[in-house]
């Protein structure tokens, strides 16, 4: 069995949680927080038998093999660090860091340490997203025009909604596009097999000043005897880019986190000259193809009728509903095979700190961009 811990227990701790024991080959053994009473509360809570108060010591527990960083934003490159110091192999929620230098430095830190790294890009594990790139490999989808879409959630649409995230010196100088905005890279990267090289940003801080409740309530508690204090905001809501891919194709998305009525609707479409196909995450096991001279098609995720390369990541015949839990499992299924061969694949179907890295210059482009209003290259 291979031991895993885990560091925080917010809502992305137990996800992973929750992934990591339908593999069957993992077992979680430790897990720390902020405090050893709040560490071993979690921990009674999801049945983990080690509490830890600090990395340090989750780090020293026993025969540990793997541990899994999910923290606030802020925590994520000294963490990272901590654990590729420690020799252990490495799963990070997304972002990686916070900077484009702290990305090259964790990237050179793998490296050295010759672990097994990856990081929490989820929706290129989804059984239609791998499909969709599986025909953009094969010619199916002809020479790729453009690529375009959105991101769009409401959860931050109330000048009531704030959370750490909204400050950023925990999330960062940018929210939502490196909060969601950062998914959508990865997923339309994933699936052209194209990298964005420039971009062009125009970025937009819906409310420049947003009460927080201070009871320190959740997000999405309104109470109406709630007392509140004005927070400036300095990171975007809501953003609109243009891109450019290293074929000379073109592309486009927009990214919100006060859409009403969105709650998390990532979307794109690949247009090429034989056909174009178009995925929703919100109605997940459909894959729109759309053609010129012939009916449209509907794809789900049946296993019979995917190609064989993305097959394996549907699991159920057709018609049984596959999610995002679903999705999770095959990102750790793809971690966790490399790991049983010691070795990181030629071509890994799951995020490395390669990929988080380079989601981070994408991200530091478009934040250059918007400051200076021009088109920006993404560091290599």
């Amino acid at each position: 069995m291979i031991n895993v811990g885990i560091i925080g227990s917010g809502f992305i701790g137990p996800a992973h949680i929750e992934a990591l024991r339908r593999l069957g080959c993992v077992q979680v053994v430790a897990l720390c927080d902020g405090s050893f009473a709040q560490a071993q509360e979690k921990a009674q809570a999801l049945n983990i038998p080690h509490a830890y108060a600090s990395v340090e010591a989750l780090l020293a527990h026993p025969d540990l093999h793997v541990v899994h960083n999910c923290t606030p934003n802020h925590l994520h490159a000294e963490i990272n660090r901590q654990i590729l110091r420690a020799g252990k192999h490495v799963f990070s929620e997304k972002p990686l860091c916070m900077t484009p230098e702290e990305a090259r430095e964790l990237v050179t830190l793998a490296e050295q340490a010759g672990v097994i790294h990856g990081v929490s890009f989820v929706y290129r594990q989804f059984a239609m997203v791998r499909q969709a790139a599986s025909m953009v490999r094969d010619g199916t989808v002809g020479r790729l025009f453009a690529a375009h879409g959105s991101y769009l959630q409401d959860w931050m649409l109330l000048e009531t909604d704030y959370n750490w995230r909204v400050d950023a010196a925990l999330g960062g100088a940018s929210r939502a596009v490196a909060d969601i905005g950062s998914h959508w890279c990865d997923t339309v990267q994933f699936i052209t097999g194209r990298r964005i090289t420039e971009v062009m940003a125009d970025l937009a801080i819906v409310w420049p000043t947003r009460k927080a409740n201070i009871a320190g309530n959740q997000t999405f508690s309104h109470a109406a005897e709630a007392e509140y204090e004005d927070k400036p905001v300095t990171t975007e809501d809501f953003g609109s880019v243009l891109l450019r891919f290293d074929d000379g194709s073109k592309g486009s998305f927009s990214v919100s986190q006060v859409s009403a009525g969105r709650k998390n609707r990532l979307s794109v479409e690949i247009n090429g000259s034989e056909c174009a196909l178009a995925w929703d995450q919100e109605v997940p096991q459909r894959l729109w193809i759309g053609r010129r001279a012939e009916a449209n098609q509907l794809l789900t995720d049946d296993p019979g009728l995917m190609h064989p390369d993305a097959a394996d990541s549907a699991h159920f015949p057709g018609g049984h509903i596959e999610g995002w839990p679903d999705a999770f499992k095959n990102m750790m299924a793809q971690f966790y095979r490399a790991v049983q061969a010691g070795a990181m694949p030629a071509q890994p179907l799951f995020a490395t700190f390669h990929d988080g890295a380079n989601v981070m210059h994408i991200i530091d482009a478009i934040v250059q961009s918007h400051q200076q209003q021009r088109w920006v290259k993404v560091a290599v």
